[in-house]
C-alpha cells in the first residue's frame, strides 16, 4: 500500500479569520500551515468564514483576486451556514463545529490551533465535547492563542456590564485546551489581570491557571517575504503608484481609530518633510471614511485601497520611514504589531511608533519611539527619520531585520509545537 492510498497521516488544522480578511493573524496561520507541510504534517486544513459572512461584518478585505495561492496540501474550508434564518448567529458557527467533529473522527491524528477564543475556541471545545460525548474516538490536541481583543474587546466589556458569565465561559473555553498561548507577554499579563477581576467577582481561580499555563507565543512572520527584495521590483512598484523611493512617509496597516492614522495626518502636516515627500496610507478599515475626511484637499496625502500581499513588502522597503502611532483605546490596544516586524524585515526608512501595549516587544530599540496621542512629538520624529544620514539608515536597517528574524515563521513553529508532533500512525 502507498503513501498515498493510506490517505493523511497527520494533519493540523488552523480555526482562524483566514485571508482575504487583513488582519495580522490570518497572516500569521498562513505562515504556519506552510512551515507545517515541512514538519511532517501532510493534511493542512485552515477552517474559516465564508467570503459573503466575512463581507457582511465589514471586516477590512484584501482584493480577492490578488491573494496569493497556499502549497498544495493546504485547504482552505469554509462551511457553510447549518439551519435557517431563525438563528441567524449560531448556524455559521455550527456549520464549523460540525465540520471540525467530522475532521476529528476520520482516524487521523491532529493538532487543532485555534487564533480568537471567541468565537473559534469554542468551535474547537465543543466538536470535542460533542465527539467525546458521542462515544467516538479522536486523536486530537488543541491549542488556543489568545489576542489582545480577546480580553479588551470580551473580558473587558463583561466586567464593565456586570456580564460576569461569559468572562467566566470565556477563560473556561480558552483553558480547556492543551496549550494555551498568548501572542506576546504583555497580553499574558492583561489575561491575568482580568482573570484576576473575574476570580475576585465569582470566587474562581482562572488567574492562578492563566499564571501557570498560558506560555507566549509571538506571531509567525514570513520574513522570507520581506528579505532580499529586487529593487527594481521594488522601484517599479513605486512608479505604478506615482511614488519615488525615499519619496514618502508610509502608514501600511488595518485603519482604524486605535492605529493612529488622524494624529500621523495632524503630524505630517505639522512636519518640514511636507514640504518634500509624500504622505501614505495604505490599507482600509473602519476609521477610512473619517481618514480621508480628515486628509479632504490635501494632494500629498495618498490613500491605497488595493495594496496585495506582493506589493505590500515593497512599499515598505521604498519609504523614507514608516509609522504607525497606535494609541490604546477601549475596544482595542496593540498587543503585538506584526505589521512593524514585516516593516523591519523589509528594510527602508526607519520605523516610528509607540510604547504602546505589546509594541516594544515587536520592536526592540529599533524604532524611533514616540509618546501616544502626541502629533508634536510624532512630527518631530518624522523631520528626525526623513533627514537621517544614509549611512545610519542603512545600520539601522540592518541591526532591525538581525532583531525581527527572531519572529520568523519556521523559529515560532518549532517553539510553539514542541512535543505536540505526535508521530504519524502505521498502516
Amino acid at each position: 500500500m502507498t503513501e498515498q492510498s493510506r490517505g493523511p497521516q497527520r494533519r493540523l488544522v488552523i480555526v482562524v479569520r483566514a485571508d482575504p480578511v487583513v488582519c495580522g493573524h490570518a497572516t500569521e496561520a498562513r505562515g504556519l500551515a506552510e512551515v507545517a507541510l515541512t514538519r511532517g504534517f501532510d493534511d493542512v486544513r485552515i477552517v474559516t468564514w465564508p467570503i459573503e459572512t466575512l463581507k457582511a461584518a465589514g471586516l477590512p478585505l484584501k482584493p480577492l483576486d490578488e491573494l496569493l495561492p497556499y502549497s498544495e496540501g493546504i485547504t482552505v474550508e469554509r462551511p457553510g451556514p447549518v439551519g435557517d434564518y431563525r438563528v441567524p448567529d449560531g448556524r455559521h458557527l455550527l456549520g464549523m463545529t460540525g465540520r471540525l467533529v467530522e475532521l476529528f473522527t476520520d482516524g487521523v491524528p491532529t493538532v487543532c490551533m485555534s487564533m480568537y477564543l471567541s468565537p473559534h475556541a469554542n468551535a474547537v471545545v465543543d466538536a470535542l465535547r460533542s465527539v467525546r460525548a458521542a462515544g467516538l474516538e479522536a486523536d486530537v490536541t488543541t491549542i488556543a492563542e489568545a489576542v489582545g481583543s480577546d480580553i479588551t474587546n470580551v473580558v473587558r466589556g463583561c466586567l464593565e456590564r456586570g456580564e460576569l458569565g461569559a468572562a467566566a465561559a470565556l477563560f473556561t473555553t480558552y483553558l480547556a485546551n492543551d496549550r494555551c498561548v498568548a501572542v506576546s507577554q504583555y497580553t499574558k499579563d492583561l489575561i491575568e489581570a482580568e482573570a484576576a477581576q473575574v476570580d475576585l467577582a465569582l470566587g474562581t481561580r482562572f488567574a492562578e491557571e492563566v499564571a501557570a499555563r498560558v506560555q507566549v507565543s509571538y506571531p509567525a512572520v514570513d520574513a522570507a517575504a520581506y528579505t532580499d527584495l529586487d529593487p527594481a521590483a521594488v522601484d517599479a512598484a513605486l512608479a505604478a503608484r506615482g511614488l519615488a523611493r525615499d519619496g514618502y512617509v508610509l502608514f501600511l496597516s488595518r485603519v482604524a481609530a486605535a492605529k493612529g492614522a488622524d494624529d500621523l495626518i495632524a503630524a505630517y502636516r505639522d512636519s518640514a518633510a511636507a514640504q518634500t515627500h509624500r504622505l501614505v496610507i495604505a490599507g482600509t478599515g473602519p476609521a477610512l471614511a473619517d481618514t480621508k475626511a480628515l486628509a479632504a484637499g490635501d494632494d500629498r496625502i495618498v490613500f491605497l485601497t488595493d495594496v496585495s500581499d506582493e506589493e505590500k513588502p515593497l512599499l515598505m522597503n521604498g519609504c523614507a520611514a514608516y509609522a504607525l502611532p497606535s494609541k490604546p483605546r477601549p475596544e482595542f490596544t496593540e498587543t503585538f504589531g506584526i505589521a512593524l516586524v514585516e516593516k523591519l524585515l523589509a528594510g527602508g526608512g526607519p520605523v516610528i511608533t509607540t510604547a504602546t501595549g505589546g509594541i516594544p516587544e515587536a520592536v526592540g530599540d529599533h524604532a524611533i519611539e514616540v509618546p501616544a496621542a502626541d502629533p508634536k512629538a510624532l512630527a518631530a520624529a518624522i523631520d528626525l527619520a526623513v533627514s537621517m544620514d544614509p549611512a545610519e539608515r542603512a545600520d539601522r536597517a540592518e541591526r532591525a531585520r538581525a532583531h525581527a528574524m527572531r519572529f520568523d515563521r519556521t523559529a515560532v513553529f518549532d517553539n510553539l509545537f514542541t512535543g505536540l508532533t505526535a508521530p504519524a500512525r502505521i498502516g
